[in-house]
């Protein structure tokens, strides 16, 4: 279970960094920004296959999305010059409430 947890955490990892590097794609007119993006993103996938096998797909699809989204906004904030509004906070804190409670039904 703990391994599968580690290969969850290290997939949303890889995913969060490709999409964070999506600006510098340009558009997919910077090719090599391009093939890290679609690399980073098929090793995601991967390793969320192996995730499944362990872990229910409903529960892992649950935090790999609800994470990866949360951290994305936040990265976004910080490092990437976008906005953080009201709105926008109460909806990753939703977020994050419906994963911890995905984990809760599906444990």
């Amino acid at each position: 279970m703990y391994g599968a947890l580690a290969l969850l955490f290290a997939a949303i990892g890889v995913e969060v960094a490709a999409t964070s590097s999506l600006p510098r794609a340009q558009g997919f007119q910077n090719v090599p920004w391009s093939i890290a993006i679609v690399v980073g993103y098929c090793v995601s996938a991967w390793l969320l296959t192996l995730v499944v096998r362990s872990i229910p797909v409903s529960v892992a699809y649950a935090v790999w999305s609800g994470v990866g989204t949360a951290a994305v906004a936040v990265i976004g904030y910080f490092f990437l010059g976008e906005g953080m509004s009201t709105v926008k906070l109460a909806s990753l804190a939703l977020i994050i409430l419906g994963v911890v409670g995905l984990n809760l039904v599906g444990a």
